[in-house]
């Protein structure tokens, strides 16, 4: 083992831990003794260890009282190896029991000490990396689980089944599916859920935020390039359609794809075919296409702004989100979900909500739906240490539905003026108003420029200046 091992030896034999303490020494590893159980726990308040080598018999107690002392060790406690003298086969055994990770009996082979608590070190980090991994894929699942015991989510739920239930067509490919829903309804741990619930569950699922890339390098984004493409295609490069293999591509905000890479868009799915930008050679696509969006694309196929058979190709199967607002009920559960969350990824006490805060939370209208109450929670949790959380330390501040609103108003002018009111709000904050809105700092910095809602201005902070026009 190449790694320097930090070791706390608790021996009451002066000479013989010494002795040891300097074999040690030799092999690259550095021991610290401690002659009473006194001592040891002194030491383990001020230290971390590697391993523990722990003698039986000490001057003031047993060291099998120190074992579950050193087990509850957090985050990582340290494997003990027990040192027994002849006649001490059953405290040595007893001791294995309690959790040592193994047992020497004196008087001591160096070679042999050596190896045992190597072999000891290196077990305890592959419990660890172990132990860390399954934590990320528990966190990982949790984060594709959608909550809410209403009637409301319950229906969502069946329409997941339903939709993962469908075996795929006779070409291989399973059908794609549209997911409608207001900002931060969920919609991307559905596109998720339906994943992990398929078959292809252990194959890639690749997220596109038609928001997020820039236009002029969105097509190479999506289909990759060949060597020598443009200027600064030095390398070819894989585009995130083809990376998805025949795992789940995931268009999210599919409304804001430019019209020119809607069609080519439309012949990767009819052809199930791609092609490299500068390539001259296809490249077959086995991966399932999920599409969400927040906007109405049959008002935007009536307008011009989405192919109608881009549309048609998408929704072979539709799933709606409800907006928060719909099913208040699953507040209290959301709540918790996220406080619980929070106390394991940031190791702090769980925190709750009190009855006057909790009531406040499930009356909200929450414009930005889960992810707004998500992000306030998280906030409140962060900021305030109280282990129950009332009003004060709510920092909500709800964006009010748009006053007066004209009949024949479109959905494009009902957004501006949404996200004027929330820029007032926030006074001119981009990261605030986002919040507020649910959305991320990126795509309502997209939406501001679509809408000439001021812009972005140099310093920290990202102010702008909130202005209408007409």
């Amino acid at each position: 083992m190449s790694m320097a091992l930090k070791m706390l030896m608790v021996e009451d034999e002066e000479v013989f831990a010494r002795a040891a303490a300097r074999g040690l020494g030799k092999a690259g590893h550095s021991c610290y003794v401690a002659g009473t159980l006194a001592e040891a726990r002194r030491c383990i308040a001020r230290g971390i260890y590697d391993v523990v080598l722990l003698d039986i018999r000490l001057p003031d107690g047993s060291g099998l009282d120190l074992i579950e002392e050193v087990r509850s060790i957090e985050p990582d406690p340290p494997p003990v190896v027990v040192l027994s003298a002849y006649g001490e086969i059953e405290d040595a055994v007893t001791a294995m029991k309690q959790g040592a990770a193994d047992y020497l009996r004196k008087p001591l082979d160096l070679d042999e000490l050596l190896v045992v608590v190597e072999r000891a070190a290196e077990n305890a980090g592959l419990r660890r990396r172990l132990k860390h991994a399954q934590e990320r894929e528990s966190s990982a699942r949790e984060d594709v689980v959608l909550l809410g015991e209403s009637d409301t989510m319950q229906t969502v739920r069946d329409r997941i089944r339903q939709i993962v239930d469908i075996p795929a067509g006779e070409d291989g490919a399973l059908p794609n599916v549209l997911i409608t829903g207001e900002t931060g309804t969920g919609k991307d741990i559905a596109a998720r859920a339906i994943h992990a619930a398929s078959a292809e569950d252990d194959r890639p699922f690749v997220r596109v935020d038609c928001t997020g890339l820039p236009a002029d390098l969105m097509d190479a984004e999506l289909f990759g390039h060949a060597r020598g493409a443009f200027a600064d295609a030095r390398d070819a490069r894989t585009g995130l359609i083809e990376a998805a293999e025949d795992g789940t591509v995931f268009l999210d905000e599919i409304g804001e794809l430019p019209i020119d890479l809607q069609a080519k868009l439309l012949s990767v799915i009819e052809r199930r075919t791609a092609r490299r930008l500068g390539a001259t050679r296809e490249t077959p696509v086995r991966a399932r296409f999920i599409a969400a969006t927040n906007r109405n694309l049959e008002e935007m196929v009536a307008q011009g702004n989405f192919r109608r058979d881009l549309f048609y190709r998408l929704n072979v199967l539709s799933l709606e989100l409800p907006p928060l607002r719909t099913h208040r009920e699953d507040v209290p559960l959301y709540v918790d979900s996220f406080l619980h969350a929070i106390a394991r990824r940031y190791g702090r006490p769980l925190s709750s909500f009190d009855d006057a805060a909790m009531r406040r939370l499930s009356e909200h209208d929450w414009p930005g739906n889960v992810r707004e109450l998500k992000h306030l929670v998280q906030r409140a949790a962060l900021l305030f240490t109280a282990r129950t959380l009332s009003l004060r330390d709510l920092p909500l501040s709800p964006v009010a539905p748009v006053p007066d609103l004209p009949q024949d108003l479109d959905l494009e002018e009902v957004e501006k003026r949404h996200i004027v009111e929330a820029l007032k709000r926030a006074q001119g904050n981009i990261s605030r108003a986002a919040d507020l809105l649910g959305l991320t700092r990126m795509a309502l910095r997209y939406r501001m420029q679509k809408h000439d809602i001021g812009r972005p201005g140099e310093e920290s902070g990202e102010q702008a200046s909130p202005r209408t026009h007409g």
